[in-house]
């Protein structure tokens, strides 16, 4: 993988290059096709490569938690994350995983899959949902996952994204689905977004990487990346 921006070069340290700037950080990874889409088939499988997957795996290693929606949870067949020897440097002085945090409005999620019952107790899944969610699936959840409750009938991203740094972690990547990233757009909580774009045409009804309400937040271009004509690019947020 070489360096396009913001200097070139042949080799690349991706810890190096994904460092997070700070220890209260919320990074969206997502990967797109050329034309934009984000998924193929429905699912974001087939626009990923090596080096996407490489990438993946460091942001994951960088991360106190990794937070998706329940879509993309089901959808793309979501387990724990596993220890990698290559996460040992990353994580020292944290679990050898990070929890996989998942938002639902309902708490209609597989609480008997792999999510959940096989996540280590260090990196126990967190479900996050809201005051309206059924109580007797609230009381389930909670013996398989750290429940969060934030928000009535919808689930309060700032108060989830808080409640989450209450529990030391700041660093937090979300993996999406689009309308997730959109409403975390939307509330002001978009610090960076690391973007994948895949040499393909996809066409069809994807949807584009953030789907919701209206959102400005300008980014600046910090790096690009590339290999095998997929680009990794690094965008962060402008001062607020």
């Amino acid at each position: 993988m070489r360096r396009i921006l913001p200097g070139p070069a042949d080799e690349v340290d991706l810890a190096h290059a994904y460092a997070y700037p700070e220890q209260r950080w919320l990074r969206l990874n997502m990967v797109s096709g050329a034309d934009g889409g984000a998924w193929l088939k429905g699912v974001s499988e087939g626009l990923s490569g090596k080096g996407d997957r490489r990438v993946f795996g460091v942001l994951r290693g960088l991360a106190d938690v990794v937070l998706a929606g329940a879509s993309t949870v089901r959808t793309e067949a979501y387990g724990p994350a596993r220890p990698r020897p290559s996460w040992r440097e990353l994580r020292v002085g944290r679990p050898a995983a990070p929890p996989i945090a998942v938002i639902t409005r309902r708490l209609d999620l597989d609480l008997a899959g792999p999510l959940f019952t096989e996540a280590e107790p260090y990196a126990r899944t967190i479900v996050i949902t809201t005051e309206r969610a059924p109580q007797d699936r609230r009381d389930e959840a909670a013996r398989y996952a750290d429940v969060i409750v934030a928000g009535d009938e919808r689930v309060d991203l700032p108060l989830a994204v808080e409640a989450l740094r209450e529990r030391g972690l700041g660093r937090v990547l979300c993996e999406g689905g689009p309308r997730i990233n959109g409403q975390l757009a939307a509330a002001g909580l978009v610090d960076e977004l690391c973007l994948t774009i895949s040499p393909l045409l996809t066409g069809g009804d994807a949807a584009r990487i953030l789907n919701g309400p209206p959102a400005h937040v300008p980014l600046r271009l910090a790096q690009v990346l590339e290999e095998d004509g997929y680009l990794f690019c690094r965008y962060i947020r402008e001062q607020r």
